[in-house]
């Protein structure tokens, strides 16, 4: 037969074989959504290291899931993690304890301070959870430390096999009313505070009031800079719980030795607890950029970390408050005697008003990195009357140096 010729246009047009519909390629989403309860307890008790007293020993998930038969149960074991002074203060009252209730203790003590809260030591806390072997849900971590301390473990156990149970136990006041009973970890990176990190809360957070009697003043004064934070943006009877029975709380350290120091300390820290709570429950994971408990916490990252290891964190704060009252009083927030009497408390508390380091190109540097870290927006919350607070978005920079100003001559003056 004679052969058919094609052009090349005509090859060009001859209809190619037809794919099923079905296996046509084409466009494919799919959208997962999921909720994740989150439920943690923070328990304000006395004495938890009385052998007789098992909530530190059952804290956390029960050794024995439901219905394993309790005979079948491994040995009760737990990866204990502490720092160096909790250890020389605390370390025969915890093995006593710990021994008292049947466990097999892995301890791992660290030497910490601010300038240790790295990546690094995080590491290390993974490390030892590797070579104890820890289970994933039976044996939760504790913390037993300050809130750097409580900060490394808990970013350790967020990461580590993707989330470790962990039970905090805080030992410094900034441990019991802040740093151990929020959601937050984080570590220091790149010069920068708490610039790696996660939202893992502890399973429990026990609170013990104890711990403060072997607490040095400084280290006080640093925990009573967040119980004033609270009051000054959120409590006012806080504030003049602060104002009157501050220099009392400092020299009983909290352990009620008089009648009034004893309720005063009570009051004190169930309201500074349990406001610093209220806050946090309905946005724990920051949705809400607007946030009354980041008063104190606009410019003094910076100062902290340009002053390590000059500055504890309660004293950054401090001076951020100091800054922001000023700045309130001259955008007519607070009255002149308002700001006077927040500035006296502060003094009295043991807590400064400024640094060296706090410069005005430090400080335009901070709050920069605010607005960066706020997402595009100051959102800066400046006291609006005493135990109140609001948000603005337009603070200048010349504000900012009229206060650093007045709070440097005011600290010539009482020099």
């Amino acid at each position: 037969m004679p052969k058919t010729h094609q052009s090349p246009q005509d090859r060009e047009v001859r209809p190619s074989i037809a794919l099923p519909r079905a296996l046509v390629p084409s466009r494919t989403a799919w959208s997962v959504r999921a909720e994740q309860a989150v439920e943690y307890d923070v328990v304000l008790t006395r004495d938890l290291l009385d052998p007789a007293d098992d909530s530190l020993a059952r804290a956390g998930v029960g050794l024995v899931r439901a219905g394993v038969d309790p005979a079948l149960a491994a040995p009760a074991r737990r990866c204990v993690i502490t720092e160096r002074n909790v250890e020389r203060l605390y370390g025969d009252h915890l093995s006593a304890y710990f021994r008292a209730h049947g466990i097999d203790v892995r301890w791992l003590v660290l030497d910490l301070g601010e300038e240790n809260k790295t990546i690094e030591s995080v590491l290390r806390v993974v490390d030892t959870f590797d070579s104890h072997g820890i289970l994933r849900r039976q044996e939760p971590v504790i913390a037993v430390g300050g809130g750097v301390l409580t900060d490394i473990v808990g970013f350790a156990c967020s990461a580590y096999r993707r989330g470790l149970p962990h039970v905090r136990v805080p030992t410094t006041l900034i441990g019991l009313v802040d740093a151990g009973i929020g959601a937050k970890t984080g570590v220091n990176h790149g010069g920068s505070k708490n610039r790696l990190g996660s939202y893992f809360p502890a399973r429990r957070t026990l609170v013990d009031p104890t711990f403060l009697a072997t607490l040095p003043n400084r280290h006080l004064s640093n925990g009573l800079a967040e119980i004033l934070k609270i009051a000054l943006v959120l409590d006012r009877r806080l504030f003049e719980l602060l104002e009157e029975h501050g220099s009392l709380l400092r020299t009983e350290r909290f352990q009620g030795v008089s009648a009034p120091g004893a309720q005063a300390a009570d009051e004190t820290l169930r309201r500074a607890i349990g406001g610093m709570l209220a806050e946090l429950e309905p946005n724990l994971w920051e949705d809400q950029l607007e946030r009354a408990v980041d008063y104190g916490h606009s410019f003094s990252p910076a100062l902290e970390m340009h002053a390590l290891p000059g500055l504890l964190h309660g004293e950054a704060v401090a001076i951020d408050m100091a800054l922001t009252t000023v700045i309130s009083c001259g955008r007519g927030l607070l009255t002149t005697g308002q700001r006077d009497r927040v500035l006296a408390v502060t003094t009295a508390l043991g807590l400064p008003l400024t640094h060296p380091v706090c410069r005005p190109d430090l400080l335009e540097h901070a709050l920069a990195d605010t607005v960066r870290h706020r997402d595009g927006r100051q959102r800066l919350p400046l006291p609006a009357g005493i135990g109140s607070a609001l948000f603005v978005n337009d603070l200048t920079v010349d504000e900012v140096r009229s206060a650093a100003a007045f709070l440097h001559e005011r600290g010539n003056d009482n020099a």
